[in-house]
């Protein structure tokens, strides 16, 4: 057991763990957080608590953050806003198809980094050195997909909450159409795709339990025993772990899949006495 709290460096961005270790900053204080530049200002958006899992490896918090590092802050923030503008100006008068979809500045080493998305390979050399002059800095360029480019933008997914990738996914897994029709979802990429026009990710969320479902309840169109009478099974749902059987009658029944297997129909018949 451990503690562990979570801040962001924007505001309904992603999370970020960390080891409180001897500091106990409230929700909304503005703490320190260890980069590979040096600390960065976040904000707390999660109090310290103890969680029962061990949880080794977190950076530990560096404590709040004072007037000089929000000064600084602050400072990097106008930074990123006059390179964004430059940016876009720049990129628009060398006529390149690239948009442009954050930006980071990183105090220590001087140096601009802009990540932007594009439909091929942008020859940006000449662009590179614009910007270097223009924002008398070192500038590096990261192309990015679309994967990323909706992570770094944030947004509201179908489900109607913040995407999963701009809060707390750190990394893309594979998600294949096969997981959809495992969960008889309709293959329509206008409902199955997210808001950067790939598979969601939450396709992968709930797939292992439709395929231990799959091997536990009975397939489709078999031949089972209900409490109502034999029938044939016709429907499946998963979440509710029920089962739809049209009775041998005619009329239709849904009931717990328990009900209608064989392992659950010995052990009554076993104990029923």
């Amino acid at each position: 057991m451990g503690m562990v709290m979570a801040v962001s460096f924007t505001r309904y961005g992603r999370l970020y763990y960390l080891d409180p270790g001897q500091h106990t900053p409230r929700v909304g204080d503005r703490v320190l957080v260890p980069t590979e530049y040096g600390p960065e200002v976040a904000e707390c958006v999660w109090a310290p608590q103890y969680v029962t899992d061990d949880l080794d490896g977190l950076p530990v918090c560096e404590g709040p953050a004072t007037d000089e590092h929000l000064a600084r802050d602050e400072a990097n923030r106008i930074r990123r806003a006059e390179g964004k503008a430059i940016a876009k100006k720049l990129i628009r008068q060398h006529g390149l198809p690239m948009k442009v979809i954050g930006i980071d500045y990183l105090n220590e080493a001087n140096t601009y980094r802009l990540y932007f998305s594009a439909p091929g390979r942008v020859d940006f050399r000449a662009l590179v050195k614009d910007l270097a002059r223009g924002m008398q800095a070192r500038v590096e360029l990261r192309q990015i997909g679309p994967r990323d480019e909706a992570r770094l933008q944030g947004g509201i997914g179908p489900c109607g909450r913040d995407l999963c990738c701009a809060t707390f996914l750190k990394d893309f897994e594979p998600v294949t159409v096969r997981m959809a029709k495992d969960q008889d979802l309709p293959v329509n990429p206008l409902r199955i795709s997210g808001a950067c026009g790939r598979l969601m990710c939450c396709l992968k969320y709930e797939h292992p339990l439709y395929q231990e479902a799959r091997e536990r309840m009975p397939s489709m169109g078999a031949e089972v025993a209900t409490p109502e009478g034999p029938g044939r099974v016709v429907g499946l749902n998963v979440p509710s772990d029920q089962v739809t059987v049209r009775l041998d009658s005619g009329r239709r029944c849904s009931c717990p899949s328990a009900s209608v297997c064989s392992p659950r129909q010995q052990h009554d018949e076993r104990y029923s006495d």
